[in-house]
């Protein structure tokens, strides 16, 4: 009877399996079949000059006057300008030379250049999108570790400050604080930055900002919910054994607490990576800005916007697997 039930369970097992794969193979070939439909001249083939291409690095004259000198250095050669009393060098590659000794340059004149694979836009933007999701989501964490303590915290003061910031944040679109960070407040700190002769703050770190403010109040809420999930005797016991509450906190709970909060907390960073989308209306070129600029000069949006929705996906599902081998090196821990 058992050794029956087992030949089932594998019967059942092996026919829905099969069921989801000729379901999703007739899935694609629908979808290719309606590719096929549409009147539109599919180009993959100039999609990987969008990850890597080869450009010319150019190197320019910044002042006005003539070459004074030319010097090999291996493979390549020093040139210096010399212009009314100001002198300048440059280290130019040999074969891309475009200057001799006595010519007359003025500032922006090329005076050289060379042949180089660089990463595509798409990577680039790609790699941006990775960048600000990661540095939002530490001081997210940061953020949302301290307000979610403060929010179980018997001062007055900070329960009802983190309760506002929370309510306040969760309260609103991630697109209407980034307007705020970015048109309100960054005009604000960067004007009083140069009435101070101080240098500005990039746009790109009112854009972490507003994604590290946004994503601390659900950190908050996630560290709220997993430190309230252990049981209030863990934090007895550790008192009973002399600790304080700090200590309690920091050795007993926290510890327990972080393996329960750690998926919400993956699924926050993938919705991160996905928000971060948001963050080229204040022009920062991340992956979907990246995007729309192909798109605007190749006219491939279909293949374009194909292959954006895919790097998104190897995003997210990558940081999933991760999350997955961390949850089970916890669970062996």
């Amino acid at each position: 009877m058992s050794s029956g039930r087992r030949r089932h369970s594998l019967a059942y097992e092996l026919f829905w399996k099969a069921a989801f794969v000729v379901s999703l193979i007739g899935v694609c070939w629908m979808l290719y079949a309606a590719t096929q439909k549409i009147d539109y001249v599919w180009r993959w083939y100039r999609v990987p000059q969008y990850f890597v291409s080869e450009r010319v690095i150019e190197v320019k004259s910044g002042i006005q006057g003539e070459v004074a000198s030319i010097a090999p250095e291996g493979e390549n050669v020093s040139v210096v300008v010399a212009g009314d009393g100001e002198e300048e060098t440059h280290l130019v590659p040999a074969k891309g030379l475009r200057v001799g000794k006595g010519d007359a340059v003025y500032p922006g004149d090329v005076l050289g250049g060379e042949k180089k694979i660089v990463p595509g836009i798409l990577i680039e933007g790609t790699w941006l999108t990775l960048y600000v999701s990661a540095v939002s989501i530490f001081f997210g964490i940061i953020l949302g570790l301290f307000t979610g303590l403060s929010r179980l915290s018997d001062n007055p003061f900070l329960r009802w400050w983190s309760i506002t910031y929370i309510e306040l944040i969760r309260g609103s679109p991630l697109l209407v604080q980034i307007y705020i960070w970015y048109f309100v407040l960054g005009t604000l700190i960067n004007n009083l930055l140069n009435k101070s002769d101080l240098p500005q703050i990039p746009t790109l770190w009112f854009g972490i900002a507003s994604m590290a403010v946004f994503t601390g109040a659900y950190v908050a809420e996630i560290v709220r919910a997993g430190i309230q999930s252990i049981h209030r005797g863990q934090s007895e016991a550790a008192r009973s054994l002399g600790m304080n509450a700090y200590q309690s906190m920091r050795h007993i709970v926290l510890p327990q607490a972080f393996r329960r909060i750690l998926p919400p907390l993956a699924g926050q960073f993938i919705s991160l990576i996905k928000d971060s989308s948001l963050l080229g209306i204040i022009a920062i070129r991340e992956l979907t800005k990246a995007t729309r600029e192909v798109v605007t000069v190749s006219l491939q949006p279909f293949e374009i916007f194909f292959v954006c929705s895919l790097l998104y996906l190897l995003l997210t599902f990558g940081l999933s697997l991760l999350t997955n081998y961390l949850e089970r090196k916890l669970v062996q821990s």
